[in-house]
């Protein structure tokens, strides 16, 4: 007879371990400054998850994305439709992959581009907003793992702010001019962070709500106070 061995059970379905996102209140600062400053990046504690780059994205290089540009093959780069000369686009193969992913890691870390350095999935857990897009399926699992600290009555408030902007956007559309808001969900989420202040003030006002036309009159105005700032 042989000796019969032991075999450790391997878990099936297993929850994956919560991660850190950070200090909600100090997060949201960080990732409002990187909107207005356009070239500050994002700091995310990715770990040895890149989602991002197997999720069928296609990347957006800039003219200023010098170094980028030296280090991706010219045959992979395409204009970007729409944008002025010099916006290229970077296409994903056909495992929907980043061509620029090389062993699970990114070939060009150091030079990667500008959209990749912003480029922050805890957006959708600070909003709320969902990927519907099967391609995205390792992203939101990540995100389902995320998970924000609130050391002070603060960080509750702002994310508070932050979830009741995003629902307004998704639920109440018609209350703004055709066209006016994004489809995109990153661009819906990255929206919802940038004015949010109208609904943490109105979080803080006492008496009757506004009407939702106001309330999407403010969100306008907060939106181009906003860009403007970062121009």
């Amino acid at each position: 007879m042989s000796k019969r061995t032991t075999r450790t059970p391997i878990a099936i379905n297993a929850e994956p371990a919560p991660v850190a996102a950070g200090e909600f209140a100090s997060w949201l600062g960080l990732t409002r400054h990187a909107q207005r400053q356009k070239t500050a990046g994002s700091d995310v504690p990715c770990g040895e998850c890149n989602a991002c780059c197997r999720s069928s994205y296609f990347i957006h290089l800039t003219p200023a994305d010098t170094q980028a540009v030296k280090r991706i093959p010219k045959a992979l780069l395409f204009p970007a439709p729409g944008l002025p000369k010099g916006n290229v686009l970077m296409g994903y193969n056909d495992k929907g992959q980043c061509p620029m992913l090389v062993e699970n890691t990114c070939s060009i870390y150091a030079h990667r581009p500008q959209t990749c350095r912003d480029y922050d999935c805890r957006i959708y857990a600070a909003t709320g907003i969902e990927l519907s897009d099967a391609a995205q399926a390792s992203i939101a699992e990540r995100v389902a793992n995320w998970r924000f600290a609130y050391p002070g009555e603060v960080d509750r408030k702002e994310h508070a702010a932050v979830l009741s902007t995003a629902a307004f956007l998704r639920e109440r559309k018609a209350a703004f001019p055709p066209r006016s808001l994004p489809g995109n969900p990153a661009q819906l989420a990255i929206l919802a962070i940038k004015v949010h202040r109208v609904f943490f003030d109105l979080g803080e006002q006492a008496g009757a709500k506004p009407a939702d036309a106001d309330i999407a009159k403010a969100v306008m105005a907060a939106l181009e106070q906003f860009d403007v700032g970062a121009s």
